[in-house]
């Protein structure tokens, strides 16, 4: 089992920014948290900034793995390349974000990603990628 986590723009500064929508754990640290919960499944993580660089890694990885977890960040409010390159893949992709986006600015209210994804899941903070994963592994039984 393979499960690959995408995290989108500014999501490598989790720790440190804003820690009140955020939290204050590192990304990589949480990671260590969720491989040592799951051991029997590979967890890969990446991280752009880059849009292109997102959509690389979604084709790169979207056929050999069993499910990818993507928090596209500000991306998902803007990005019909995000949505096509999703409708692509062959695995689930579970759309995730760490804050409820619909308690937040009305422009976040909106997903161009979402018609695509398998699921989405808000406001659980960094929890809400174990329950992506829980998502992933229960379409595999």
């Amino acid at each position: 089992m393979k499960i690959q986590i995408i995290n989108g723009p500014n999501l490598n500064l989790l720790g440190k920014r804003e820690p009140g929508i955020y939290g204050s754990m590192s990304f990589d640290k949480y990671l260590l948290q969720l491989q040592a919960k799951y051991p029997d499944v590979e967890i890969d993580y990446y991280q752009s900034n880059v849009e292109g660089l997102l959509i690389d890694k979604m084709q790169e990885t979207g056929d050999e793995c069993d499910g990818i977890v993507l928090n596209a960040g500000a991306y998902t409010h803007t990005s019909i390349a995000l949505q096509d390159c999703i409708r692509s893949l062959k695995c689930p992709v579970i759309e995730v974000h760490i804050s409820n986006v619909h308690q937040r600015e009305e422009y976040r209210h909106h997903s161009m990603i979402s018609a695509a994804c398998k699921g989405v899941i808000c406001g659980f903070g960094l929890d809400s990628y174990r329950l992506a994963i829980e998502a992933i592994l229960a379409t595999m039984k």
